[in-house]
Formats: structure tokens, sequence, C-alpha cells
């Protein structure tokens, strides 16, 4: 795999995976020791138990949410609870994970999750989460492996597009001028495009352009995740919609127009759309509280309504010796209850589907984010596989800046994954 220097938009991307992983609270672990899952849990669920859980904490509120809610069931069930904000989540679960003495309990993200569970580090605790049935379809599959599912889903949500109301109103829209689909979108962009601001700007990376991808009926890999599907018709006619809105002036990646990121050409009046998930929620609060805004779902592409799929789940240790209270604890963390609670405390969009209107009635600023979780699809689990998104970073920088072709873009991601995938 090539190495590449460390491009404006490979910082761009950064700062929005940051962005994301606070907001989500996500944890990785690239460690694969652990020995082979028991098939039944281990450790007493009420009375003399202590269990850790880390946390890869977005902050004071979340960490605070999760320290009152272990701390109920602890009350409830007469056991102890250490909640663990890790510093560094990667680093600590690694050394915990090498020392044989790993966290009970901890987020595990879905482009981890399949190296954890072909490693043999995650107790397969699926058929002992209470009502899964409930939990979003796309949220259980970013967590199933071999068919079996490995862990409860704590929270999710997608890509939705959301609007300067501001700058909508000054260019004569209103909201039947919502778009639906992709024709509609770049009228509307090439109409908001004026006085140097741009139409629409998004985060220059794989999860935005995927979500294009998505709905316009392609993506980076097949549905079991066993062959690259990069360089199709689907997708090719994907960035050819990018690239000629781009080339119109009314399409633009945030680091081609001084942002950072999405949020932030939004916030500072850069662009008047964006497309992100639920974080940008908080973000526009705490950075920019005087921009109007508002979100509204994903227009549909050729394939349909459709967007990535943002999640984490509750990962249990398979060395942990208190298997049968920390699923308790999980089923306890993710009734519908606790959920309603964490989305209050910190904003997270709930796991299950029977919240759904709970949430859009609750928090109506946030209804887009969950809206089209049916139609969702999780981020690819493939090990390893972040390395290749990482280069198709690349050459979308090179797309914007004229010297890479979609076609040639696509080819370097099928050539990178069929290379990645040869390995295995």
């Amino acid at each position: 795999m090539r190495q590449f220097a460390r491009t404006p938009l490979a910082v761009a991307t950064a700062v929005a995976a940051a962005t994301l992983l606070a907001a989500c609270g996500s944890g990785f672990d690239d460690d694969e020791g652990g020995d082979d899952a028991s098939s039944e849990a281990t450790g007493a669920t009420e009375g003399g138990g202590s269990l850790t859980v880390m946390i890869g904490s977005s902050g004071e509120a979340e960490t605070v949410a999760v320290q009152e809610a272990t701390a109920r069931w602890a009350d409830e069930t007469g056991n102890e609870v250490e909640v663990i904000p890790a510093q560094d989540l990667v680093q600590q679960l690694q050394q915990g994970f090498a020392g044989g003495n790993p966290p009970d309990l901890f987020y595990v993200s879905p482009d981890r999750f399949r190296m954890f569970a072909e490693g043999g580090s995650l107790y397969p605790y699926g058929d002992q989460i209470e009502d899964a049935d409930d939990i979003y379809q796309s949220l259980r599959d970013a967590f199933t492996y071999e068919d079996e599912l490995y862990c409860a889903p704590k929270d999710g949500g997608v890509h939705a597009l959301v609007i300067d109301t501001a700058a909508w109103a000054e260019a004569g829209l209103t909201e039947a001028d919502y778009p639906q689909d992709w024709d509609q979108l770049a009228a509307v962009a090439q109409t908001l495009t004026a006085d140097g601001r741009v139409g629409l700007a998004f985060t220059g990376d794989y999860n935005p352009v995927g979500t294009f991808m998505l709905s316009g009926g392609g993506f980076f890999v097949n549905d079991d995740q066993t062959e690259v599907t990069a360089d199709t018709p689907e997708n090719l006619a994907t960035l050819q919609y990018i690239q000629q809105n781009m080339d119109a002036g009314t399409f633009a990646f945030a680091p081609n127009i001084d942002a950072a990121w999405g949020g932030e050409a939004l916030g500072s009046g850069k662009s008047a759309m964006t497309i992100e998930g639920a974080w940008i929620v908080g973000a526009l609060q705490n950075d920019f509280p005087d921009r109007q805004w508002t979100a509204v779902p994903m227009p549909a592409g050729p394939g349909g309504p459709a967007s990535t799929a943002f999640t984490n789940c509750w990962g249990i240790a398979a060395d942990s010796e208190n298997q049968a209270a920390a699923v308790d604890l999980v089923n306890y963390l993710i009734s519908p209850d606790e959920q309603e609670a964490f989305a209050e405390a910190f904003g997270p969009i709930p796991s299950r589907a029977s919240l759904a209107d709970w949430n859009a009635e609750t928090f109506p600023e946030k209804a887009a984010f969950a809206e089209g979780m049916e139609n969702a699809r999780s981020q690819v689990a493939v090990p390893g596989f972040e390395s290749v998104l990482a280069d198709f970073n690349t050459q979308l920088e090179g797309m914007a800046a004229g010297t890479v072709t979609p076609e040639q873009a696509l080819q370097a991601l099928q050539t990178n994954g069929e290379a990645l995938l040869s390995q295995e």
C-alpha cells in the first residue's frame, strides 16, 4: 500500500473523525488476543461482583451519564462498577488485552469489530440481548460475524443534509424545496451558491462519499464484505455526479474552502448546506451558536434513499470473569428508559426502533439523523480496510484538485482493496 504525506484533506479527515468519535464515544482496540469465547456467561449477576467499564467519552456529559446509569444498576443488583474514561482507549485496551486483564465492558466500533471477533477477544452474547429485534437491523449487522450477533449496539445514526435556514430563506427557498433527489440537490446547491458561499460543502472523505455511493446503488464492498465492489458503473456515476457539481462551483470538499470539516463550513457561513451525522448538533451549538439550521433526510440517488450507519456496541471481553454480570448491565444500559436518559444527557440517537417516535418528538432537530436507519448500511469491517480507505481519501483529494479522475480513484480503490482481501 502506498504511503502518502499528511495532506489538507487528511488533516480534515482526522478532525472530522475526531469529532465523530467524540460524539459517538467510540473506542478502538487493535489487539487480537484472547481465548476462544465461552458459550455461557460466567460471573455473578447479583451481589459481590465488580465490573470495570472503559469508555471513549465525548466529554463530561457522557462520562457522568454512564456513571449515573451504571450506579443505578449497581444499586439494584448489589454489584460494583468502575467507569474508566480512557485517555487513549486504543492504547489502554491494548495493554489490558496484552496483560490478560482487559476491562469487562468497553466500546467497540464497526471497523474494529471483525478483527476482535476473529481474534477471539470478544464474548459473543447476542443471544442474551433482550428484545434484540427492536434494535435497528443495520446496527445489528455491524456487529454480526459468521451469522452470530456478538454485542449490543449502544446507539446509532445516519447522515443527514444540514441546511443554513437563513441562507435558505434569503435564496427564496421554502420547506417545499427541500431536495428529494440528486437533481433537486444540485439545483438548490446552485441557487444557494452566491457571494463567496458554496451551496454544499462536506468533508471530502470516504464517509459522506460512501453515503453518496450507497444511494447511487454501489458501495465499497458487497453485502457480506468478501468482495471489493469499487470499480462499478454505479460508483463511477456517483463520483462523476460529485465531480460535475464541484466543477460547477456548487459543491466543494470542506478543506478546499478553508474549513476543517463540514460542520465548520456550515457554521462559518462558507457553505449553505453540509452532510454530517448527529455529532454536528453539539458542535454547532458550542462553536457556532448563532447559526440557525435544520436537518432533513439525505436526498435519494439512483439507487434510492440510503446512508452509512454510525454506531458502537458494548463489547464484553472473552477473558472477563464477570460475563453474566456484564450482560445484565448491557441489557440495563440499552433498555428504553436508559437509552432515553442517554439521549437527554448527551445526545446519542437510540439504537431501538421503538424509540424513533419518542426521539423525533423530543428532539425534532435530530429526527433526520435517525430517519432512514432501515435503509442504512454499516461501515466496512474488513480488518485493515481502513488503510485502503485512507488511500481513497487521497484519491478524492486529487479528484477535487483535478489531478485524479473518478475512474482512476475507483480503480485505485479496487486494486488496493483486492490486494488486502487476497491476504486474508
